[in-house]
């Protein structure tokens, strides 16, 4: 976790910049994952995990405009520019925390995430999934939206193929692009998507489900029993 913080603090103020020539079908992924946080309170209390620079908590406040939304990420340097977004925002609260270890503190209607687990080791998924339900009120709903790795070798080797070949046709500066893609080699850990689904399942989640997905980019959810 440790070099994660690294890797993530060094490129906070660029971020944002390089997601949409990083992620193939940006717009539609995010708005998967905010149609799937659905609620029918007005202010619902949500928690983004790995929140980063908060793109997903903006839109889930454009969504929710009187949430009240607590953003936690390893890297301060990232919740920085967080900050600068929504500097305006008092129902906006922010904690450095490595949440692969430390306990998700409150209580949430709506607990979501944007491409961060995936870079937890397997078992702490796992151990993160049972936390994340713990912290949930009943009814609540959690939304991931991250990568996943094919169930078989040879359709891992195809999405890769996929996106490298989005990422070289980006107009983006290609030494980003370059390091960009050495993060991915080197730091993330995605697991199958049905691993994690039965993950989610055996946590305690109900309805547990899919609703996005793009070769390696996935939205999936689960929720908690009133």
């Amino acid at each position: 976790m440790e070099d994660l913080k690294r890797a993530f603090d060094a490129i906070a103020s660029r971020y944002d910049a390089q997601r949409r020539y990083i992620i193939p079908g940006m717009e539609e992924f995010y708005n998967a994952a905010v149609w799937a946080a659905d609620t029918s309170l007005e202010a619902p209390a949500i928690l983004d995990i790995g929140a980063g620079t908060g793109l997903l908590s903006a839109l889930l406040l454009q969504k929710y405009p009187e949430g009240k939304i607590t953003l936690i990420d390893i890297s301060s340097n990232m919740l920085d520019v967080a900050r600068e977004r929504f500097s305006d925002n008092p129902n906006v609260r922010f904690v450095v925390t490595d949440y692969s270890r430390e306990d998700i503190q409150g209580r949430y209607d709506l607990v979501c995430s944007a491409l961060s687990i995936h870079h937890l080791e397997h078992g702490d998924k796992r151990r993160l999934f049972s936390r994340i339900f713990e912290a949930l009120n009943p009814g609540g709903l959690f939304v991931n939206a991250d990568q996943a790795e094919a169930q078989s070798e040879w359709l891992s080797r195809r999405n890769i193929e996929y996106w490298d070949a989005f990422v070289s046709a980006s107009p983006f500066p290609r030494d980003e692009l370059k390091a960009a893609m050495k993060r991915r080699d080197t730091l993330d850990r995605n697991a199958p998507l049905l691993d994690q689904v039965t993950w989610l399942s055996k946590a305690g989640f109900s309805g547990v489900d899919i609703v996005y997905k793009n070769r390696t980019f996935c939205v999936f959810l689960g929720k908690k029993g009133e």
